[in-house]
């Protein structure tokens, strides 16, 4: 019997929250955009959902194609796709589910994080569920100190693309989606901020 461990990998927390609430199931086509080593497939993988990736990280993507050959080997390779998240080759409305873990907040200005957005909502189908996770300035607008943009510099010495709470907002208007969830925010002790945004594609 397999452990939680074995059975999950490193998910995020919050996407197993959506599992939890039923909102992915068996049978659902997955797009994983920005999948980096494919710490959020072990699971989908092992249930037999139909996965595919795109990251523009060669050595990360090559362990996504490993884990995707050990565990759903009857995958075809070309599923996970070397490139960018704003010029990714997979069909417009294609996937019930995108998954953007960790990945928007390496914008590197405004016209690349919108770029990247529009790429990643471009492949979801209507009615799909667009679930994403990055980096807000929610709960420390204190501690971050600007560079340019929405560009700043976090307590922990990283550089990110901050969002927050009305551009999440507006985006989701924009974007003609409508939240499944209210925006959730972990804050690592004054570290860094966490947003969790998960949307309705009308």
């Amino acid at each position: 019997m397999l452990d939680l461990h074995d059975q999950f990998g490193e998910i995020d927390i919050y996407l197993f929250d959506q599992l939890l609430k039923g909102r992915i199931t068996p049978g659902m086509r997955i797009v994983d955009a920005g999948c980096g080593g494919g710490r959020n497939l072990v699971y989908l993988l092992r249930e037999g959902f139909e996965v595919f990736g795109a990251d523009s990280n060669p050595r990360a993507l090559e362990a996504t194609r490993y884990l995707a050959a050990s565990l759903a080997p009857k995958l075809p390779a070309d599923n996970f796709r070397l490139e960018a998240i704003e010029a990714m080759s997979f069909p417009d409305a294609f996937a019930d589910v995108v998954l953007s873990s960790a990945v928007l907040h390496f914008a590197s200005s405004d016209a690349h994080f919108h770029a990247m957005l529009q790429g990643t909502w471009r492949v979801l189908k209507p009615g799909g569920l667009l679930f994403c996770r990055l980096a807000s300035s929610i709960g420390i607008e204190k501690q971050v100190e600007n560079i340019a943009g929405r560009r700043f510099r976090l307590p922990d010495g990283s550089e990110r693309y901050l969002v927050d709470e009305p551009l999440l907002l507006q985006l989701t208007n924009e974007l003609g989606g409508q939240l499944c969830d209210p925006l959730k925010t972990t804050v690592v002790q004054n570290q860094r901020s966490m947003t969790t945004w998960v949307v309705r594609k009308n």
